[in-house]
């Protein structure tokens, strides 16, 4: 089941209702389901390798603690922050500007451009020590057996 964002994000506790939590797709929700965002975005930083070493131990130690307390959402939306400082570290390591495509305010309707690559080796390295931490926790056994539950609760059909 997609994403639904049509909830009220701003007065719903999922930790207290995790039956309207959906995984959706990647990082979808990533910033808006709470009390989760604000426990872990804190800690998402990505500029550098050193700080993307930090950020994303601190966060996969988030997601393990979400895991040892049953908390699927927690655990899900810790993933989502470290699939999240993949995938923004290595735009930014593609992109020096962040953005991806040109940005063309003649014509909205055509075909994005995409930018030429800019490539940095710093945010390379920064892409994939986040990389790394994504794949152990997507992998990791315990989420696999949480999601399959969550999903088997509360997104069925």
């Amino acid at each position: 089941m997609a994403f639904d964002y049509s909830l009220d994000f701003k007065n719903i506790d999922f930790r207290q209702h995790p039956e309207l939590y959906r995984v959706g797709k990647g990082e979808q929700g990533v910033l808006l389901v709470e009390p989760y965002k604000s426990e872990i975005l804190p800690y998402w930083r990505f500029k550098t390798p050193d700080i993307a070493r930090e950020s994303s131990e601190k966060i996969y130690e988030m997601f393990l603690d979400y895991l040892e307390k049953d908390d699927f959402i927690g655990a899900d939306m810790a993933r989502k922050f470290i699939q999240m400082g993949y995938t923004r570290s290595r735009r930014y390591a593609n992109h020096k500007s962040g953005r991806k495509y040109k940005q063309n305010s003649e014509d909205s309707g055509s075909k994005k451009e995409i930018l030429p690559y800019e490539v940095d080796p710093v945010k390379a390295e920064s892409a994939a020590i986040f990389k790394a931490k994504w794949v152990e926790a997507k992998t990791n056994e315990k989420y696999q057996k949480l999601l399959a539950k969550h999903k088997q609760m509360y997104e069925l059909e």
